[in-house]
């Protein structure tokens, strides 16, 4: 009996060994993510001292930068890094020629340049974001850096983009040569995963009640963070346009998806006695998230057009009542979500041409975009001054850095969680820079010892940046060795300059820490107050015909509910209470974009002018006896018309029937927006 004890512990101990090393050891997958950026940044630096660039150092910086484990990533960046690289030599050379006598106009100039950069790149998505962040402090490294010697700055701007093109050449050959994972088939079990979840979600919602809008959040949670890379997906591969439109297309429908089950959940209940129609479109919906056949792209063509036609024959029948409408048009929802969501995965899949072709917004707050520009344009103006009284002659170098960290800083996800990273990853970087030039070089020339010397804070830092909570320590430490190392063709060996600009750029650290902490912070209160008040302007517009259409509204409302979701707190009635009313934003934005979209063709029908005229007043009112009187005036004249206005008619008037509800049970919080006879 000992025995099998002692075999049941040893075998205990040796699981939890097990689990230990598969938590801290790496995967070959990440060594080989390392191998390819080392080989990439020996490759650029090579070339640029075979090149004979002024700043060879730059090409391996950028590969640093350019570091993602997918090739689509590194392709995207790649491509606005340059961008903005050109941009801001551009923006660079002119300040220089404008100001190049007034240092203090350069520089108040300048930090008017990097903060409207900042603000730029809060409007942007992903990589595009970067692009406009690069352009921003491009300059600093262009004019700043030479703003002793103006005369330089022509040569400086082009070799910068020189060493730009370098790097991004060098890590699209070894990625290419190595066999980069590709983005695609890292998304497509992730989106297919959610596409499970999803179709599980809307069963459950069908079947068993609305599961609510935490668990609501908890889907879109999965959802929002593939946004990202299905927009890194089209230059990977031939196909790749189409599959990125099919990554796309399946996201957005598995949003709708989930809105579309529980309205459906919501009107079925407003049903008491469901007659044959309705009974029946519910169990097609239900068949349209199964895992069995009725999800085949055929049988949801089937299910589509019988769901069309119930739709149809229930607006032609006198008897029907606008709960029932609203049933059957739901269903037809929950069905063309599930359709767009099929095809979306299988064109992600196999490359084929998706069924449409749509954009995915996020959202961004104005307030959060200003203060995050106001924030770098305060912090770089205080370190401009602060470096210019201290006297420190390499202030310019300083200046760089503070212009690189703070713009970085504004575009994640987290400034808080990067400005840490930041503090633990400079000092890094300068002990991995320190080690290298004068512990393992020491003095010596050739550039084979140079690789194999930078072979480990590389390979340290791709490890540790491929860890979403060490991602910048790692990053940092990737990117500011090889500044700091600044390899030359010969190596120069000053340890007083490497000394001052290895505390510079801690100084530099801490005072984006500082900056971050105490220069216009954003409490989570306030990221929901903005949020708030945005998605109220964006209701007044969807409510009176204007700002885009339903489907990129829908997109913008799961952004924008993403969000609000992580910055949600308080007691659990509390968040339950503020998501509940953030839902019904959204509801109710979505469903009077909707409207006004069917609206809008159905003016032009004979007949129907007066009719659509008091509807579209109704929505602009927001007044939800009116919306029902108008919802069943168009039920009501559907039985005249052909069978394709009726179908128009009916998606209008369910979309009336839909806000009129919204507004009816959330009255009070919609009358603290302000919202009109609400």
């Amino acid at each position: 009996m000992s025995g099998a004890a002692q075999r049941t512990g040893g075998a205990g101990f040796g699981e939890r060994l097990i689990d230990t090393l598969d938590r801290w050891v790496p995967q070959p997958a990440a060594w080989a993510f390392a191998i390819r950026i080392w080989l990439a940044m020996m490759l650029a630096l090579y070339a640029a001292f075979w090149l004979q660039l002024d700043s060879a150092s730059s090409a391996a910086v950028c590969v640093a930068i350019l570091a993602q484990p997918k090739r689509g990533q590194a392709l995207s960046k790649a491509g606005y890094r340059f961008l903005g690289t050109v941009v801001g030599g551009i923006v660079g050379i002119v300040l220089i020629a404008l100001f190049g006598q007034d240092r203090v106009l350069l520089l108040v100039s300048f930090a008017c340049w990097l903060g409207l950069c900042v603000f730029v790149a809060q409007f942007l998505q992903d990589t595009r974001a970067y692009g406009a962040m690069l352009s921003g402090y491009t300059v600093a490294i262009i004019a700043v850096a030479y703003i002793d010697a103006p005369q330089t700055v022509f040569d400086a701007a082009i070799g910068r983009v020189a060493a730009m093109a370098v790097g991004i050449v060098a890590i699209t050959f070894i990625n290419d040569a190595l066999a980069s994972p590709s983005t695609w088939k890292a998304l497509l079990p992730r989106l297919a995963a959610a596409h499970a979840a999803a179709k599980a979600f809307a069963r459950e919602s069908l079947t068993q009640g609305d599961p609510g809008p935490e668990r609501t959040a908890a889907l879109i949670r999965q959802i929002a963070p593939m946004r990202g890379d299905a927009s890194a997906i089209a230059g990977e591969l031939d196909d790749g346009m189409h599959r990125a439109a099919g990554a796309r297309s399946a996201i957005a429908a598995l949003y709708v998806l989930a809105a579309a089950s529980r309205a459906l959940t919501a009107a079925m209940s407003r049903v008491p006695e469901p007659g044959q129609r309705v009974r029946e479109a519910q169990a097609l919906a239900l068949r349209a998230v199964s895992d069995g056949d009725g999800s085949r792209p055929e049988a949801l063509a089937r299910d589509g057009g019988r769901l069309r036609d119930l739709v149809d024959a229930g607006m032609c029948d006198a008897g029907a009542t606008l709960d029932e409408i609203v049933a059957l048009q739901r269903a037809l929802d929950v069905v063309n979500a599930a359709t767009f969501a099929e095809d979306g995965v299988r064109a992600l899949s196999d490359g084929h041409e998706p069924l449409r072709h749509i954009a995915l917004p996020t959202h961004r707050d104005f307030q959060v975009a200003l203060r995050a520009a106001l924030r770098v344009m305060i912090a770089f103006g205080l370190a401009a001054g602060l470096f210019i009284l201290l006297g420190l002659p390499q202030s310019s170098f300083a200046l760089v850095q503070v212009a690189a960290t703070c713009s970085l800083s504004s575009v994640t996800p987290d400034p808080r969680k990067f400005a840490q990273g930041v503090l633990i990853g400079m000092p890094l970087a300068a002990l991995c820079a320190g080690f290298i030039l004068f512990v393992v070089l020491n003095g010596n020339q050739g550039f084979p010892l140079l690789a194999i010397a930078m072979a480990p804070p590389v390979f340290f830092g791709c490890l540790v940046s491929l860890h979403p909570p060490s991602f910048t320590i790692g990053f940092i430490t990737l990117v500011f060795t090889p500044v700091l190392l600044a390899p030359e063709n010969p190596q120069s060996y000053d340890p007083q300059t490497f000394l001052v600009n290895a505390l510079l750029v801690v100084f530099a650290a801490v005072i984006l820490f500082l900056t971050i902490r105490l220069v216009l912070p954003i409490s989570a209160s306030q990221h929901r107050a903005f949020a708030l008040e945005e998605a109220r302007e964006d209701l007044a517009e969807a409510l009176v015909g204007e700002g885009g259409d339903a489907t990129t509204r829908t997109s913008l409302n799961a952004d924008r509910l993403f969000q609000f979701s992580a910055w949600n707190s308080g007691s659990g009635a509390v968040r339950r209470a503020s998501l509940h009313h953030a839902f019904a934003v959204a509801q109710l934005e979505a469903a009077a974009a909707r409207a006004h979209a069917q609206l809008r063709p159905l003016s032009e029908v004979r007949g129907l002018a007066p009719l659509v005229g008091r509807a579209r007043e109704a929505l602009a009112a927001a007044g939800s006896d009116d919306l029902d009187r108008a919802a069943r005036a168009l039920i009501g004249e559907a039985r005249v018309q052909d069978r394709t206005v009726r179908m128009q008619l009916a998606r209008a008037a369910t979309d009336l029937a839909t806000a009129s509800r919204v507004i009816r049970r959330h009255g009070r919080f919609f009358r603290r927006l302000s919202l009109p006879n609400s």
